[in-house]
């Protein structure tokens, strides 16, 4: 039964040579790799305009969607922390710190019209006291209820790792499953011109 199985398999496969297979295969091979390397070229491209739209207050969120997109659809692009890296590899820099200076702004707008309340608050109620000294606590009084702080803006929002896919339907990925399946085919058109020399055939 496994013999005539054999020779069934080896009518098909017999008139391409080993190493017609084995030459595919590595042709295939090659272009993977080259595939895979463009792959990663274009992943760093995508990266590079997140990096630029980012210190020049543009396109960021679209500049992201873009390489988040090609990153989980392509091989060879991940940007994910490795053992090496204490950071995550996408971090907007300048976006948080453009947050920061426009929170800073805020609050200073806010506490400079706090104070200028409490000046026309206090003078209301000591108008005689040329001096100011009951004006000084009151004004220190009043900045402290109704002033505001800085409120915290959290870091890691603005940081960012992107896993690749393990298999895409690119170039890349089409020539890896060509190239596995010939390797497969290589193996067993050796093993089954073996199997029937030993079977006697």
């Amino acid at each position: 039964m496994y013999k005539r199985y054999f020779h069934h398999l080896w009518t098909i496969i017999r008139p391409v040579k080993t190493w017609y297979f084995a030459a595919a295969m590595v042709l295939c091979a090659a272009v993977c790799v080259v595939a895979l390397r463009a792959n990663y070229q274009h992943m760093v491209r995508l990266r590079e305009a997140v990096f630029v739209a980012d210190q020049q207050n543009g396109d960021v969120e679209g500049s992201l969607q873009t390489l988040r997109a090609y990153v989980n659809g392509h091989m060879n692009t991940s940007l994910t922390k490795d053992n090496s890296s204490v950071y995550p590899p996408i971090q907007l820099t300048y976006t948080y710190q453009r947050l920061q200076t426009a929170e800073q702004e805020r609050v200073n707008a806010v506490n400079s019209q706090v104070y200028t309340d409490a000046q026309h608050t206090c003078e209301q109620l000591y108008p005689g006291s040329f001096s100011g000294r009951p004006r000084v606590p009151c004004i220190e009084s009043y900045v402290k209820a109704h002033g505001t702080s800085a409120r915290p803006i959290p870091q890691d929002v603005y940081k960012f790792s992107f896993a690749s896919a393990r298999w895409s339907p690119d170039l890349a990925g089409w020539m890896l499953a060509l190239s596995i399946f010939l390797l497969v085919l290589t193996v067993a058109r050796f093993v089954l011109g073996r199997a029937l020399k030993a079977l006697g055939s």
